[in-house]
């Protein structure tokens, strides 16, 4: 039961991470159309021959809008925490682990961006002509699918149940209910209440 209830958390977490890919390519696309080109320099790392592009100033944007818009759907469907818990005291540590999976996710977008990179994208096929044949967005979404696996796991661990030490409450009410069904035979019919006077005899 408890793997069971581990994989529709998971179902869930993907539907919202689903939601925020969409908002995180969306910022991007805006970022794009309305800042500088995304492959020039945006602050130049001094002492180092390293930069920082402008596709890594939207990126980390787009995570911020997508960050806030994933806790919010989390905090009140996925882990539904949002009665038992204050919304700052679990928006830093979800905050922190979202920053940790961008930190990986930046890494990755380097890679896939970097023209001397053994794992950076064909830019034969990926030549910016138009939407679905620019590098930027098709490394943007492979960056997203490998750091979504990383938020849950570090989010189901941390964020929403080390602020209730360790106890994630709708999980034990949820398995609890779980218990009691798979217990209760299918024809059998709840016991009715008594009435008040014959419970006291």
């Amino acid at each position: 039961m408890r793997h069971r209830h581990n994989w529709l958390l998971l179902i869930r977490f993907g539907l919202v991470g689903a939601s925020g890919v969409l908002v995180n390519l969306i910022t991007v696309v805006l970022l794009k159309r309305t800042g500088p080109h995304f492959d020039d320099i945006a602050i130049d790392l001094p002492l180092t021959d390293f930069n920082v592009r402008w596709y890594h100033v939207f990126s980390m944007i787009a995570f911020l809008v997508a960050n806030l818009w994933n806790f919010q759907l989390n905090r009140k469907w996925t882990f539904r925490s949002a009665e038992h818990s204050g919304w700052w005291r679990e928006f830093g540590p979800f905050l922190a682990v979202g920053l940790v999976a961008q930190l990986i996710g930046l890494g990755i977008l380097t890679l896939l961006m970097h023209p001397g990179s053994i794992f950076s994208l064909p830019s034969d096929l990926l030549d910016n002509s138009n939407g679905f044949r620019t590098k930027y967005y098709w490394a943007q979404l492979i960056t997203i699918g490998f750091t979504v696996p990383i938020s849950f796991v570090l989010n189901k661990l941390w964020t929403f149940s080390a602020v209730r030490r360790g106890r994630h409450v709708s999980f034990e009410s949820e398995l609890q209910a779980e218990i009691a069904q798979e217990q209760r035979r299918p024809d059998e019919e709840p016991e009715p209440a008594l009435p008040r006077e014959e419970a006291r005899r």
